[in-house]
């Protein structure tokens, strides 16, 4: 039951990203001057990516056919599952955010809060079509190796068949993650110093100017560096992430509350899933119009609401008094808890701290300054 709330929950954020790009593409894009320059950035990073998965295509094919003849056909599929979707993830972010850029660019003309509103919503499709394919990459091939074909986690056998699937997803996520963002990085890199070079220092014109055919290349390379490196990097964190917790999980636990803490980390990603949809619509611009402040805003109450979820879900998965031995060690579901804890205190520390070393206001860049 447990696994099916939880592949409810990445079809939750497949559609909450699918309904914000319908509602980010259906606004306005702007004059024709705006939709001209904006096709020639989509046109040219379309054209990138195409090229750069081909090459990542063949590499994989490769891989995919010593896995399947070495490993087994179970890890070459979670292989070809993992390299599929962290592409897919690239994809769909390069694709909304070329298109959103100029959505953005045209409702900041009505103002900041509108403009800000663009470009959040942008912003998180990628976000939740990232978790929710992960989720349901990892939770779903999961479900297909123990419900589907009945492979046991009792069984030695059995369970090293789970968990080398399990690896060649993640693995297969990594490959694409590679290529993606250090491919990305690199274009991005050269057409941004080669763009400066050309436009600023050779014809004295601006940054970005359109006048100089450079910038399209530039602004080719954020979007597929940025946006579509980034996505296929974050796809490959969260389900490796995953995928390495529940290894640990079935390597130093036996009985049912192995698949009980195999299931945990699955269960927090699809409760997350909600709590950060909710807090989707906490981003409001204030009276301040301080921009951090709206997100921050986001994070308080997607935090609160993970806090709240937390406990009960521990409570109803594993029991907050059930007693857990590993190593001679003892734990328990309050241990758990007070884990998550600290995950949400470090992931708002870096926030926090992030933006004191990177906003204007602060003393670090105003020294720099």
């Amino acid at each position: 039951m447990e696994l099916e709330i939880v592949l409810a929950c990445g079809v939750l954020a497949l559609l909450y990203g699918l309904w914000t790009i319908k509602s980010v593409l259906s606004l306005s894009a702007g004059n024709a001057r705006m939709q001209e320059i904006a096709a020639a950035i989509q046109e040219g990073a379309a054209a990138y990516l195409n090229r750069q998965y081909t090459t990542i295509a063949a590499v994989g094919v490769v891989i995919f056919a010593l896995a399947f003849f070495v490993l087994g056909w179970q890890v070459a599929i979670g292989f070809l599952i993992g390299a599929g979707l962290s592409g897919a993830a690239g994809y769909v972010g390069m694709y909304v955010s070329v298109r959103a850029n100029v959505r953005t660019a045209e409702a900041s003309r009505s103002g900041l809060a509108a403009g800000l509103s663009v470009a959040f919503r942008s912003g998180a499709v990628t976000g939740m079509l990232v978790v929710g394919l992960g989720l349901l990459a990892v939770a779903g091939y999961y479900a297909f190796l123990t419900l589907g074909l009945g492979l046991s986690l009792e069984s030695t056998e059995q369970s090293r068949i789970i968990v080398d699937s399990l690896v060649g997803l993640g693995f297969g996520a990594s490959l694409i993650s590679i290529f993606a963002r250090l491919g990305g990085g690199i274009f991005t890199k050269g057409a941004d110093v080669g763009g400066d070079m050309v436009g600023k220092v050779e014809a004295g014109i601006p940054e970005d100017d359109p006048r100089n055919p450079a910038t399209i290349a530039d602004n080719v390379g954020d979007n597929v560096g940025d946006c579509a490196g980034m996505a296929a990097d974050l796809f490959e964190t969260f389900a490796v992430t995953t995928v390495a917790t529940m290894v640990l999980a079935s390597i130093y636990f036996s009985g049912d509350i192995k698949a009980q803490l195999m299931i945990y980390p699955l269960a927090i990603a699809g409760m997350s899933i909600i709590t950060s949809i909710i807090g989707t619509f906490f981003v409001r611009l204030g009276a301040s119009k301080n921009i951090m402040g709206a997100l921050y805003k986001g994070v308080i109450a997607t935090v609160v609401l993970s806090l709240i979820g937390l406990w009960p879900l521990t409570d109803k998965l594993i029991g907050m008094d059930t007693a857990i031995n590993s190593g001679g060690m003892d734990y328990s579901g309050m241990t758990l808890f007070w884990c998550g804890v600290v995950g949400l205190a470090v992931t708002g520390a870096l926030i926090v701290i992030t933006e004191y070393y990177t906003g204007t206001i602060f003393r670090p860049v105003q020294s720099i300054a």
